[in-house]
């Protein structure tokens, strides 16, 4: 297992927390061990394949065994991590069909968030989306990756929650942790960053005119286009080498 920089700063862990349930956790070391690894899958720094050793993460948060087995098999049962019999737990691989079917799913379900934010979205939250959307054009001025794709997991989570239909938020929920990861694949290649600014310019400004009919269509296309630069990416190409 590589050895990886210090923790991601607090905010870029909530996403995870919130979807992992994990503030309903009395134990603190799986807290610890299930937030830095799974921040490291999301984030890159842990590859597919990759193997993830115990001990070493036992010595890394000063713990027993036991707390990593558990953060390790709450990931497994998320799809971030695979535990085979008789050998060390691992980094989970996506194959490229699974990539286009979690993505056309995700496709269609946030073209209902579109429609939905612009009916229902207040004069004070749209204020509210521009400044997240501000924050997340100066991330990608200054070519921070991670700071932009938090901002955007963030950006999206605040719009479902607008949209205010629990069964649709809890459909794109059961997807999230999985979409972390290709989302952010998405995002760290070439180009892509101010494509998706761009993409979520247009996507706010549909909103604003309120018409639901192309911010759907936008969002639609922006999934689409965030699906194409996985493809054409050597990402893709290390997850069916592994």
């Amino acid at each position: 297992m590589s050895t990886a920089p210090a923790a991601p700063s607090a905010d870029r862990s909530i996403e995870l927390v919130r979807l992992l349930k994990l503030n309903e956790r009395r134990e603190p070391s799986v807290v610890q061990v299930a937030t830095w690894v799974g921040l490291g899958i999301i984030e890159g720094r842990l590859r597919p394949g990759e193997d993830l050793n115990s001990v070493e993460l036992s010595h890394r948060f000063n713990s027993s065994r036991t707390p990593v087995r558990e953060a390790l098999m709450l990931l497994e049962s998320e799809g971030l991590v695979e535990i085979r019999a008789r050998k060390r737990p691992r980094v989970a691989a996506f194959t490229l069909e699974r990539v286009r079917e979690i993505y056309f799913v995700r496709q269609h379900l946030l073209a209902l968030v579109g429609g939905l934010v612009t009916e229902k979205a207040t004069d004070d939250e749209l204020i509210e989306l521009r400044a997240r959307l501000a924050q997340m054009e100066a991330d990608a001025a200054g070519g921070d990756v991670d700071g932009y794709f938090w901002g955007h997991v963030a950006l999206q989570e605040r719009m479902t929650q607008i949209a205010g239909n629990e069964t649709l938020k809890g459909i794109l929920d059961s997807l999230a942790l999985r979409t972390l990861i290709l989302r952010h694949a998405s995002l760290a290649q070439p180009g892509r960053l101010a494509a998706s600014v761009a993409d979520q310019l247009r996507i706010f400004e549909a909103i604003q005119d309120r018409d639901g009919e192309l911010a759907a269509m936008l969002l639609s296309r922006a999934t689409v286009a965030a699906l194409r630069a996985i493809e054409e990416s050597d990402w893709s190409q290390r997850q069916s080498s592994d």
